[in-house]
């Protein structure tokens, strides 16, 4: 028998559940920014009511995993959405600096729907990924030829099949709509409509956690290269040690300096161009002569050679002295 507590919890989920699925329409067909006052207001209003939610059907014990589909009252099947729908409003958050967490717990709420669907065999289909089981679904593709051809394939065949049902879906909802919100529908046209729904939400939780897996990977390349940028610029910044001289005794330190004093003054480029405005560069290993200072080597190289030449013929002379005419010539002798 249900306690005063538990009605009173009854009465006002569906309170909760319908203003808060009317929110996230609100904020679906809006016109203003998503991140307008307006919008952030709803989408923080419609989370706060679904988390009450929650709780409630926490408290309440509503599903139970040892029922199956077919014992869950027709008017209840509706609540087995609410992770989902939170998992939609946590995506319409702006906030830059915590995108990747509203994306993770966006995340965690469609993993908890779809898992609570799977358990109650809304329809057949398999988990994603989780940091659970991705090991195990690598290991296993590993094993198999060709396995990124043939993921692309089953993943393109299925992105068909989930939008030939969710069209399918679409209109069977608009044919059940009207009846089923004016009340003159019987049980087994609201159970439909509401199996429709949670079928239409599945693909929705397919959908958004693939683009939601896209956005986390973008995101987490961005910080990774932000911070690679960030340690290159602080080494950058970081200012160069000036080369020291370890020495052993007091005479290489007399010699070499006590380490800085001793170190030159300035590059090699300096030291060039300093000696070329000042005309004193090195050319081939002579230094170059100014006009006055080559024409002084030139007298002084002809006085040289005015003095070789005489030196020469006086030697001569005295040679031709000592010496007869025909000396030291014996081809004519007999």
């Amino acid at each position: 028998m249900a306690t005063a507590g538990n009605e009173l919890l009854l009465a006002r989920l569906p309170e909760l559940f319908e203003t808060s699925t009317q929110l996230l329409d609100e904020v679906e067909v809006a016109t203003e920014p998503s991140g307008s006052r307006i919008i952030q207001d709803k989408v923080f209003k419609g989370l706060d009511l679904l988390k009450k939610a929650a709780e409630m059907l926490s408290q309440l014990d509503l599903f139970s995993q040892n029922e199956d589909l077919e014992e869950i009252p027709s008017t209840d099947l509706k609540y087995l959405m609410v992770p989902a729908i939170q998992g939609a409003l946590a995506m319409k958050q702006v906030n830059p600096s915590k995108r990747l967490d509203h994306l993770q717990c966006a995340r965690e709420h469609f993993l908890n729907f779809l898992s609570q669907c799977q358990n109650y065999h809304v329809a057949e289909f398999k988990l994603p990924k989780t940091k659970n089981n991705s090991a195990e679904n690598n290991t296993a593709s590993s094993s198999v030829a060709y396995p990124s051809l043939v993921a692309m394939a089953s993943q393109r065949q299925a992105k068909i099949e989930r939008y030939k049902q969710k069209k399918e879906v679409e209109h069977r909802l608009s044919v059940l709509k009207s009846a089923v919100e004016s009340g003159q529908a019987d049980d087994e046209h609201v159970r439909e409509y509401y199996l429709l729904h949670l079928r239409r939400w599945i693909g929705i939780s397919f959908e958004e956690i693939e683009s939601i897996d896209q956005e986390i990977k973008i995101l987490k390349e961005k910080d990774s290269s932000k911070e690679a940028s960030t340690s290159n610029s602080s080494r950058q910044d970081r200012p160069l040690m000036k080369p020291f001289i370890l020495t052993r005794n007091i005479d290489q330190a007399k010699v070499f300096g006590a380490g800085y004093p001793s170190l030159a003054s300035m590059t090699v480029n300096d030291w060039y161009d300093q000696h070329q405005k000042y005309g004193t560069l090195p050319r081939q290993g002579i230094a170059k002569a100014t006009p006055v200072e080559q024409q002084e080597n030139q007298e002084q190289k002809k006085e040289e050679d005015d003095k070789l030449t005489l030196h020469r013929a006086r030697e001569w002379d005295e040679w031709k002295d000592t010496h007869p005419r025909g000396y030291g010539n014996r081809q004519n002798m007999g």
